[in-house]
């Protein structure tokens, strides 16, 4: 069945048909067995895929992973050898497992005895293979965000509810392992502990800009035209692409083409604590103005500083700003509730707060947190580590901490955030037809030119 097939007449955006499947085969309910192991196979293998490695294969009462693609065999090969040795570790069986190892994650997938998958790549090779995933049958987590563009994001939610896979995002923040207090905040905020809430302020961190570096010879263990994918063809260089030595952070985490910069990559977790606890997880904003600092020369062109307001319907303001500290502060009429990781960190890159201030909840008031949740007040979903929780949810084929519309509702958001940072005017957003306002300019910047035979337009399952 073709790509476009599924695409054509979608309903989920217009009718709000997400949340439980609508289609589960046969095969993933003979799967769901408490008995049954889920073969999971581990597309990209880089600073993110060894963490959804290492967080996944600890369930090893559900799972067992039997294959890993990268376009760099190296990294491949580094993941195969630390997951027999693992299992190896764990069973005293030397010979436990063979993992299968592919350059070409498409050939992997294929396999019919692979059951989900784990993508873990570049934020621009995310859309296509969860979409790919999902016409095979398979189940999917992801690492965030959803998508690097508006028309990826929407298309991946709209092919996997109408699949009935199960999904999971990468947004460790709803999870009570390890962080607690974000669930605890929005549960608090909703109860109307600060009262009517007003106005939500997220900060996030920025990417300095950077000098260009020379062309290099591409390495043999490289396929690079793949993992440009659909961007345009540019020359290649160890600093756009990632390190050959090691899992330091790579470079296209602050190119355009490959990930839209902090926005995305923080923006992921903050916004979606915001509209957690605004209770706009499956709409958007109505109204963004921004501005931002964008590089004039070097390889890095993501955003630097920036400020982004926007409305949404229920009349909560948001603002998103560099200058804020790192976390989510809400606002209410009697009183605020700041909420962060702390000195916590998920990757050694992660940004922390002020040394002189390290507390993950700050208050207008102590009493707020002195608050009340009855067993007749909003109760939000209670989710363990978040590789875990899809798990579980994969066992039971019921949703788990993020479906896919939630994630494409937050990823969007962020994506509309970086949209405005380049208009400098104030948009309008219908957050149902999911369309800007009497905006040609905005709306042709919610999707990319594909480079053929990569991106969505291309895939020919």
């Amino acid at each position: 069945m073709k790509r476009r097939e599924f695409l054509k007449g979608s309903v989920v955006a217009t009718t709000g048909l997400f949340g439980f499947p609508t289609v589960v085969s046969s095969a993933a309910v003979a799967r769901s067995s408490p008995n049954d192991k889920i073969n999971i196979a581990q597309i990209g293998y880089g600073r993110y895929g060894q963490t959804d490695v290492r967080e996944t294969i600890r369930n090893t009462d559900m799972c067992r992973f039997v294959a890993i693609a990268d376009v760099d065999i190296n990294r491949a090969n580094i993941g195969k050898r630390w997951i027999e040795n693992y299992y190896k570790q764990r069973t005293g069986n030397s010979n436990y497992i063979d993992i299968n190892v592919y350059q070409d994650y498409r050939e992997m997938i294929r396999n019919e005895d692979i059951d989900a998958v784990v993508i873990s790549t570049p934020d621009h090779w995310h859309a296509r293979p969860a979409i790919e995933a999902a016409m095979l049958g398979k189940d999917i987590f992801i690492q965030k965000p959803a998508a690097v563009t508006f028309e990826h994001s929407r298309a991946m939610s709209d092919v996997i509810h109408r699949m009935g896979r199960i999904f999971q995002i990468g947004t460790q923040q709803r999870a009570s392992d390890p962080w607690p207090q974000f669930k605890w905040v929005c549960e608090l905020v909703r109860n109307g502990a600060i009262g009517k809430l007003k106005h939500v302020e997220v900060g996030l961190p920025t990417d300095p800009a950077g000098e260009d570096w020379p062309q290099e010879p591409v390495p043999e263990n490289l396929d690079y035209d793949m993992w440009l994918g659909y961007t345009p063809v540019k020359p290649y260089t160890e600093r756009r692409v990632h390190p050959q030595d090691g899992f330091s952070r790579p470079g296209w985490l602050r190119i355009e083409e490959y990930c839209a910069g902090m926005i995305t990559g923080w923006g992921s977790h903050h916004i979606d604590i915001a509209h957690w606890g605004m209770g706009t997880e499956y709409t958007g904003p109505i109204e963004l103005e921004g501005t931002a600092e964008f590089p004039k020369s070097g390889l890095w062109t993501v955003h630097g500083p920036y400020d982004v307001r926007s409305t949404y319907a229920n009349g909560v303001t948001l603002h998103v700003s560099n200058k804020h500290p790192n976390g989510i502060r809400f606002e209410g009429e009697d009183g605020w509730i700041f909420v962060s990781r702390g000195q916590a960190r998920a990757t050694q890159d992660d940004p922390i707060t002020d040394a002189e201030d390290d507390r993950t909840l700050r208050v207008s008031d102590p009493k707020i947190l002195q608050t009340t949740i009855g067993p007749n007040d909003t109760h939000l979903y209670e989710s363990p580590e978040i590789h875990k929780d899809w798990l579980q949810s994969v066992r039971s084929r019921r949703p788990g901490a993020t479906n896919v519309e939630l994630a494409h509702r937050s990823t969007s958001a962020c994506i509309l955030n970086q949209i405005a940072m380049h208009l400098p005017r104030k948009l309008r957003w219908d957050p149902v037809r999911e369309r800007f306002i009497d905006d040609d300019e905005a709306n042709a910047m919610l999707s990319r030119p594909e480079r053929m035979p990569y991106g969505i337009a291309h895939i020919d399952i």
